[in-house]
């Protein structure tokens, strides 16, 4: 499932585009997730997250395995 964040919860969410003329159509508001390496209870792990945690600090990204061993 790409737009879900594993962190927070945050899914897609469905309403309406409303035009000019009040005609209204179905549409997905998506999240902005990124797969993106984390570290989970020490390890590094793959994880579906969103921008937003990423930058309020939610989850420590891990850092590349050739910066780790310099």
């Amino acid at each position: 499932m790409g737009k879900y964040c594993e962190i927070c919860a945050k899914g897609t969410l469905n309403g309406h585009a409303v035009s000019h003329s009040n005609r209204k159509t179905n549409r997905i508001w998506a999240p902005n997730v990124q797969n993106v390496r984390v570290v989970v209870n020490g390890t590094a792990k793959r994880m579906n997250v969103c921008t937003r945690c990423l930058r309020s600090g939610n989850v420590m990204r891990a850092l590349p395995k050739t910066r780790q061993e310099a």
